[in-house]
C-alpha cells in the first residue's frame, strides 16, 4: 500500500470488507450491496468515535441508493472546517470507484477537479481495482477523501482560501450592536447606515475609541470631523 501513512493503513484493515459485487442496475444483488455499504460505514464511523477523530456522516439520498450526500470536516489549528459532501454512485460500480465532490471548494485548489471532484493519487485507482468488489464507500473516503483533506485543508486556510465560519461572523458588526454600545456610553447620535457604512454623530473621540475598539475588528475604525465609519 505504498503512498499512505500508517494510521490510514491501520484504520483500512479494521473496515469491513464487502463480498457482494452488485451495482445500481443489478436489482436484488445491489440492494444486498447496499445493505454491506452502511454496515460497513456504521462500522467505520464509530471506530472514528472511538478514537475521537469522527469526521463525516453520509447517506443515501435517494430510494436507489445512487446518490449520496452528507458533510465531512477537518480540525485545524483547533478550528473545525465543514464541507458539504456529495457523490454519484457509477454504473460501473464496485469496478469503478466514485468521484467524492466537495462542491464548496470548487476552483479553489489545484488538486481537485471542475465541479468539486476531488482529485486522488495515482496510488489509488490500482489498490481499488485490485480489491474490487471488496472496497466500498467507507474505503473509498478512508483512502481518498480522508488523505486529501489532510493535505488541503490547511493549505487552502493558510493561503486564505478559505476561512472559519467564525472568522467571517467576527469580522463584521451589526448595526444594532452598535447602536446599543453607543446608547450605553452616550458617546454618539446614531444617524443612520447606507451602504454598509455607519454614521455616528461624533462626539468624545477619546473615548470612543477606546470602548469601539473593544467591539470593533482592527482596522475598522475611521474617524471623520463629524462622523465615524467602520
Amino acid at each position: 500500500m505504498e503512498g499512505w501513512d500508517p494510521n490510514t493503513k491501520s484504520t483500512l484493515t479494521q473496515i469491513p470488507l464487502l463480498t457482494t459485487k452488485a451495482g445500481p442496475r443489478d436489482g436484488a444483488a445491489w440492494t444486498q450491496r447496499l445493505k454491506e455499504e452502511y454496515k460497513s460505514l456504521i462500522a467505520y464511523t464509530q471506530m472514528n468515535k472511538s478514537k475521537d477523530n469522527d469526521w463525516f456522516r453520509i447517506s443515501a439520498a435517494n430510494p436507489e441508493g445512487t446518490r449520496w450526500t452528507g458533510k465531512c470536516w477537518y480540525v485545524h489549528n483547533l478550528l473545525k472546517y465543514e464541507f458539504d459532501l456529495q457523490f454519484d454512485i457509477p454504473v460501473t460500480y464496485p469496478s469503478t470507484a466514485p468521484e467524492l465532490e466537495l462542491p464548496q471548494l470548487d476552483g479553489k485548489t489545484q488538486k481537485m477537479y471542475r465541479g468539486g471532484k476531488i482529485c486522488l493519487t495515482i496510488h489509488f485507482k490500482p489498490l481499488w481495482a485490485k480489491n474490487s468488489p471488496r472496497f466500498g464507500i467507507a474505503h473509498a473516503l478512508c483512502l481518498g477523501l480522508a488523505p486529501w483533506l489532510a493535505a488541503e485543508v490547511p493549505i487552502l486556510v493558510d493561503s486564505g482560501m478559505i476561512k472559519h465560519k467564525d472568522d467571517t461572523a467576527s469580522s463584521k458588526i451589526k448595526i444594532e450592536e452598535v447602536f446599543s454600545i453607543c446608547s450605553e456610553h452616550q458617546m454618539y447620535n446614531f444617524c443612520g447606515a447606507d451602504k454598509g457604512i455607519i454614521q455616528l454623530e461624533l462626539g468624545n473621540a477619546s473615548n470612543a475609541h477606546n470602548i469601539m475598539g473593544t467591539f470593533v475588528p482592527s482596522g475598522c475604525l475611521n474617524y471623520r470631523s463629524s462622523s465615524l465609519s467602520f
